[in-house]
């Protein structure tokens, strides 16, 4: 039966593919195309549409977290499968074939799915506050197979300041071992988020990354060919300069619209009682509005914002297929070169103790200036590494090293492309199925043809 890999290669772009000599003989000897993305463009949103072929207004998933109304929490990174409305890509090839085999090495909301192989990362939180690096596997024992082979996941290398290629090297080589056994393997390589963020897709930096995920890959494509398998490389975004961080939150809290509350001095969101506030993902930020009579103020409040370029209601939001329950009452769209910051205090002395750490699960919105140790700050490696002493020895500590100011951050996504050089690209093996441009709804028939599932099989 036909075999399938699927390599996500996050913040791939048509222009940064004369980098990728590889990934180019790939495009050479099959197709390449132009990918046209969901709004928002960031890793949950896209591949929920890569997997459903839905939109997010169907699917649910309306960024990388949002505002749980029926919990008052914001939640980004939640690792749940069930928050994915419609049916998975391998649930219905299951439909066609019972024996469909998939395996999943690092794709989102990985954990709880149906997939018969699973590797997502899931760190060991120690009852002393302690974070340990670890992965989640299905099966139980693929866990120590693959530690026992490879070292532990390098999660202090998949995201924060010292985010390397280490972490990518680590996925190549599980999706090897998976690869022979799966007829459908998926996987995700996180490694151009990283330097492109932090210096931007024009940077030297950037141009070096691409070489090395490149070189990362050559292995792994080599395997696919000697298995006879077919092969698509795609990516979810592609990632723009930035250079406008704008402080939604921080306007709302002056408008006497967002409410904080005081623990050990530190200031933290108050959701219960803001009347309104920002969940702040890259270059879109989601804004609930408890009560609807307060809507067109925000709205209006918003739209003022330098670096603002729209203001979606629900209408707005239709028009992008983001008309979901989730969203906030008003989406805000960046501008070309601007991002949201979730900051909400206005003095960073009263900033929260979770704001100078990586804390994806603590902070109501993302963070690019976890990849950085505070470049203003001479002593925040030298204070990483005694708290890294502290850790070998089992103290407690906090890796306090995270700028609060955003001026550092150099690359950003989430809005749709301007230019389609700077935006997704798919590459596929197959010539038989060229065209030269597909939306995201449509990978998942792509992946269903290249599996051998025929269309009238696709319908529930």
């Amino acid at each position: 039966m036909p075999r399938l890999l699927v390599v996500d290669v996050v913040g791939l772009t048509p222009a940064l593919l004369r980098h990728a000599p590889r990934l180019r003989a790939l495009a050479a000897e099959g197709w390449q195309a132009e990918l046209s993305t969901v709004l928002p463009a960031v890793t949950c949103s896209v591949q929920s549409t890569f997997l459903t072929g839905a939109a997010p207004r169907e699917h649910g998933i309306v960024g990388n977290g949002w505002y749980f109304r029926e919990l008052g929490e914001v939640f980004l990174w939640r690792q749940h499968n069930r928050l994915v409305g419609g049916e998975k890509v391998w649930e219905t090839a299951r439909r066609h074939r019972p024996d469909f085999r998939t395996a999943n090495v690092c794709w989102w909301y990985a954990m709880g799915a149906g997939t018969d192989w699973t590797v997502t990362p899931r760190p060991v939180y120690h009852a002393d506050g302690r974070k340990s690096p670890d992965c989640y596997t299905r099966p139980p024992e693929l866990h120590d197979e693959l530690t026992s082979a490879l070292g532990p996941f390098p999660l202090f290398q998949y995201w924060g300041p010292t985010a390397s290629i280490k972490s990518t090297e680590w996925i190549v080589a599980a999706t090897r071992r998976l690869l022979p056994q799966a007829d459908l393997t998926l996987c995700y390589v996180p490694h151009l988020d990283y330097d492109l963020q932090r210096y931007g897709p024009d940077a030297p930096q950037a141009a070096a990354a691409v070489r090395d995920v490149d070189a990362a890959l050559a292995p792994l494509l080599d395997d696919a060919r000697r298995l006879g398998a077919e092969v698509v490389v795609l990516s979810e975004y592609g990632i723009t300069r930035a250079s406008e961080p704008v402080h939604v939150n921080r306007a709302l809290r002056e408008a006497g619209l967002l409410e904080v509350y005081v623990q050990d001095g530190r200031e933290l969101l108050d959701p219960w009682t803001s009347r309104a506030f920002a969940v702040a993902d890259h270059q879109v930020a989601h804004v609930y509005v408890a009560d609807p009579a307060d809507v067109p103020r925000v709205a209006e409040l918003c739209a003022a914002l330098p670096g603002v370029d729209q203001v979606l209601d629900r209408a707005g939001q239709a028009e992008y297929g983001l008309d979901h329950e989730r969203a906030g009452e008003l989406v805000l769209v960046a501008g070309t070169e601007a991002w949201f910051t979730y900051y909400y205090w206005l003095d960073d002395a009263r900033a929260p103790d979770f704001a100078r750490g990586v804390e994806i699960h603590k902070k109501p919105g993302y963070d690019p200036a976890e990849l950085f140790m505070d470049p203003a700050d001479r002593t925040a490696k030298l204070r990483a590494g005694l708290n890294l002493a502290r850790k070998a020895v089992g103290l407690r500590y906090a890796m306090d090293v995270v700028p609060l100011d955003p001026r550092w951050v150099r690359g950003t996504h989430g809005r749709l492309p301007a230019d389609p050089a700077d935006g997704p690209v798919l590459i596929c093996t197959d010539r038989s199925l060229a065209r030269d441009r597909l939306a995201a709804a449509e990978v998942r028939d792509l992946m269903l043809d290249l599996a051998g599932v025929p269309a009238p099989a696709r319908s529930a």
